[in-house]
């Protein structure tokens, strides 16, 4: 049976809780961001580059069979890890189960506040495109 959001939330929460030090959670971003796979050029577009990022961040998304599918890279290599985790716990979902989840796991594995100022105005602005996506396909 497929994890319900907050499942998958509740997973990395426990993953990033494993690592002692900052660094060490910078490593699991970097790797998770080697692990996205890669976007197709034809995504990589102006009209796909998420507004409000410091570094180019492209997101495409997909509506099928009433689930948004998300496809994404960046310029910069932490981004495209957080870009990777966003999109491992909303991929595949419907637009409802978006919107009513909330994103307190970013609180919880210290994210925000170990990001430099424009890394985290990049976080929100990531959650936010997905956000406006998902409103985008809801009913």
């Amino acid at each position: 049976m497929e994890m319900t959001i907050k499942e998958k939330q509740q997973e990395i929460v426990d993953e990033f809780s494993a690592f002692g030090d900052w660094m060490d959670k910078y490593e699991y971003l970097i790797e998770l961001g080697h692990s996205l796979p890669v976007i197709d050029e034809k995504y990589k577009q102006d009209d796909r580059l998420i507004k409000g990022c410091q570094s180019r961040v492209w997101l495409n998304t997909e509506f099928s069979g009433g689930r948004l599918y998300f496809t994404a890279d960046s310029d910069a290599i932490i981004t495209k890890g957080i870009i990777a985790l966003l999109i491992r716990v909303y991929n595949g979902r419907t637009p409802e189960e978006i919107l009513a989840a909330d994103n307190e796991f970013i609180e919880e594995i210290g994210l925000k506040e170990n990001l430099s100022p424009t890394r985290a105005n990049g976080l929100v602005s990531m959650m936010a495109q997905i956000r406006e996506d998902a409103l985008k396909y809801s009913k």
